[in-house]
């Protein structure tokens, strides 16, 4: 399903992290309790990365050096589970550590190089695995070694994370930090959520995001994996669904539950969801008779519209001969089942469903959604799950035990609390809308006013044409209350959705990563660990880290990019070290607009690029007084200038040509940088000033969630230059 924030909107008014190599931004404000920590040669370095901040931590002086490995050491006899956990630790120490000693030589031969015990208490917990699984855990590091004490499993695996992100590197090489930490998450549910519908994702992707997942404390992956562009599971019971609704592509029952078992290693839980009644084309394919609108047509304009017919027997025995079967794959209590954008004009166009409704009592397409998934619900239940849906089905009375994805805009966080619902918060973390780790970061799930349309924009909508139906579920309440205590009861947690209209195999890895463990933190750490300058410095090493052990984002954007320039990739990833591709689904009109191309260098850059990010923080020093940061500035401004003569001689070829004149705009406003820390002129002439203003423009556009660029005229190469602000700070506008 489309289902991004305001995919909706945009029809009715319609009709990689690249450049990761520099260093991390430097050390600002650091977390609550965390103090900078000493090594044993008495030089003072950054406190390490952690991330998510524990509940509770102190890092006092002292490491522990890391030459010797480490030897973990079990209270009792480790299940299998907790033994292929020590493994991967392991694994991943030694790709942090980088000068750990084989296993195989002896104290003896490695000059009585001795490793750091791990000694590890861990208690049954018979929840594991589970939303009420016991996730706490302490962690002391000293002179002594490490002992790592949990109540359950799942802490032991959050404990090891954590433990990894203590490795630093001193004078004598990789070390461990001394740490007192007690920590538990602020709640339960902290997923991610991947669409396999509109772009296939190969298995070897899907585990490389479980293990990163691991590594940042997140424990549901909510697979997407049923909508109107493919069906992608194996059916036994229903082969036609695989023949004619997957296009050749889908996971077999086989490999499906070799992923379950590969998350459940890692604490994760697998979530699966099949949309129903909306978003039904790939299923409609295979069972034409189900439809709410016949003949189906195979190759719609949007194929998120079409929609099952509700009224008829044979739709819910469908429903539940599917689910029966799917449900044996997924053996996690909960299931999705959509429920979202049913276009009413499916139903409401058809006269024996408007007849049925009628004659039922059903005044509107919401009363007759509520009243089928309640039947949805039933079914489920007798199957032993737990119906998730997405906001819309919380539009009319439903049963309560039905938990509500929100995801249009954080006011039905509030109203579906009220109503006693379980809630998932997906409203605000939607990484397809291309925003940085900042706007999602200092989104709270308890909040529900973060995020949603104001009302003047909602007018602005109206006033073009937009269905009042449609605009107004995203609008912002004004000044809604908080949430009581007991509503804050009812919140699970929050997801990070990330649609794969423009996100294939490839690009996905940078897409998540690293900005998906900005929003882990939020969904595991105190609400009031929201220090946004120290966030993006611990996110960069937390991004090498991820690099390190598996994630593929910088090596794939690098490929990408290589695949544009193949002679040199240096230019096209300088000018993406500066900016951004198109926000909030302006980027997906200007790929339909270049013939849906996915192979240019909007898809090379990252919605977040760190030199960008650590330049503005500079820049931020520079303005408050601190001039040790300008030979920095000065630096990168330089790299910026002069990279437009070199990105002229590669940019000949589709993908690339686009940009050229971004890359000319770079390179003026770096040399205005330049001259004003030089103090050469004073004061911009017209065409620069004209230039600033046209870029700063361009950006608040984007940022304009209800329309902007509703035109076929874009920026060139479909980017923005978002060095542009902080430039803009040092030549004085």
């Amino acid at each position: 399903m489309t289902h991004q924030i305001f995919s909706k909107l945009r029809r009715a008014l319609l009709g990689s992290a690249a450049v990761l190599t520099l260093s991390a931004a430097p050390a600002l404000a650091a977390p609550q309790g965390i103090e900078p920590v000493a090594v044993s040669t008495g030089v003072a370095t950054a406190a390490p990365a952690l991330m998510p901040v524990p509940a509770s931590v102190s890092l006092p002086a002292g490491t522990l050096p890391l030459s010797g490995g480490v030897t973990l050491q079990w209270d009792q006899q480790p299940s299998p589970l907790l033994t292929r956990a020590a493994e991967r630790f392991t694994k991943r120490i030694n790709m942090l550590a980088g000068r750990v000693l084989p296993e195989q030589v002896d104290a003896a031969q490695a000059g009585q190089v001795t490793s750091v015990p791990v000694h590890i208490q861990v208690g049954e917990d018979r929840d594991a695995l589970t939303v009420h699984a016991k996730e706490n855990y302490s962690l002391q590091v000293n002179a002594s070694g490490v002992t790592l004490t949990a109540d359950g499993p799942d802490g032991v695996l959050h404990g090891l994370a954590t433990l990894a992100q203590l490795v630093t590197r001193g004078e004598n090489g990789p070390q461990l930090a001394f740490a007192t930490i007690t920590d538990s998450p602020r709640f339960p549910w902290r997923g991610i959520m991947i669409d396999t519908s509109r772009h296939f994702m190969a298995v070897e992707t899907l585990q490389r995001q479980l293990d990163a997942m691991e590594l940042l404390k997140m424990n549901v992956l909510h697979l997407h994996l049923s909508d109107g562009t493919g069906f992608r599971v194996e059916s036994k019971r229903m082969p036609e669904l695989t023949e004619k609704g997957s296009h050749g592509q889908y996971y077999t029952q086989r490999e499906l539950k070799n992923l379950v078992a590969y998350a459940a290693d890692r604490g994760i839980r697998i979530v699966p969801e099949f949309d129903v009644p909306g978003h039904a084309l790939s299923l409609l394919l295979a069972h034409p008779e189900l439809a709410a609108q016949s003949p189906v047509n195979p190759e719609p304009k949007n194929k998120n519209n079409a929609a099952l017919d509700p009224t008829i027997p044979e739709t819910l025995r469908f429903v539940r001969k599917l689910y029966a079967e799917m449900g044996k794959l997924f053996p996690d209590a909960y299931f999705h089942s959509g429920g979202d954008e049913v276009d009413p004009r499916e139903w409401m166009k058809n006269p024996k469903i408007v007849a049925y409704m009628k004659d039922n009592g059903f005044a509107t397409p919401q009363a007759l959604q509520a009243h089928f998934t309640a039947e949805v619900q039933k079914i489920l239940a007798d199957q032993g799950k737990v119906m998730v849906g997405w906001d819309e089905v919380s539009e009319a009375p439903i049963p309560k035990e039905v938990v509500v994805d929100v995801w249009r805009s954080s006011k039905f966080l509030a109203s579906a609390s009220a109503d006693h619902h379980p809630v998932i918060v997906s409203a605000g973390y939607y990484l397809d809308l291309l925003q940085p780790a900042s706007q999602h970061y200092l989104v709270d799930p308890y909040d529900p006013a973060a995020n949603g349309i104001t009302r003047a924009q909602a007018d602005k909508l109206l006033a073009k044409g937009g269905r009042p139906d449609l605009v107004n579920a995203f609008v912002k309440e004004p000044s809604p209350a908080p949430l009581t205590d007991e509503q804050k009861q009812y919140i699970l947690g929050g997801e990070a959705p990330l649609w794969s209209e423009l996100v294939t195999d490839e690009m996905l890895d940078a897409r998540y990563w690293p900005r998906a463990a900005a929003i882990a933190e939020r969904f595991w750490s105190p609400a009031s660990v929201r220090d946004v300058n120290d966030m993006y410095r611990r996110l960069a090493v937390v991004n090498t880290e991820l690099q390190l052990t598996g994630v593929q984002a910088q090596a794939n954007t690098h490929r990408m990019a290589l695949r544009l320039s193949p002679a040199n990739a240096d230019p096209v990833e300088r000018l993406a070290s500066a900016t951004v591709p198109l926000r909030n689904y302006v980027m997906n009109r200007y790929v339909s607009h270049h013939g849906d191309a996915l192979d240019e260098i909007g898809e090379v850059t990252s919605p977040d690029p760190f030199p960008a990010v650590r330049f503005s923080m500079l820049v931020d020093q520079y303005v408050a007084g601190d001039r040790s940061v300008v030979p920095a500035l000065k630096a990168q401004m330089q790299i910026w200038r002069d990279n437009d003569a070199a990105f002229k001689q590669v940019a000949r070829v589709r993908g690339l040509s686009e940009a050229v004149p971004t890359s000319h705009n770079l390179a003026l406003m770096a040399a205005a940088g330049l001259n004003a820390l030089n103090r050469h002129k004073k004061k911009l002439s017209a065409t620069e000033k004209k230039i600033f203003d046209q870029e700063e423009e361009l950006i608040n556009s984007s940022a304009d969630v209800t329309g902007s660029f509703s035109g076929t005229t874009f920026p060139p190469g479909g980017l923005m230059i978002i060095a542009e602000p902080a430039i803009r700070k040092l030549v004085g506008l």
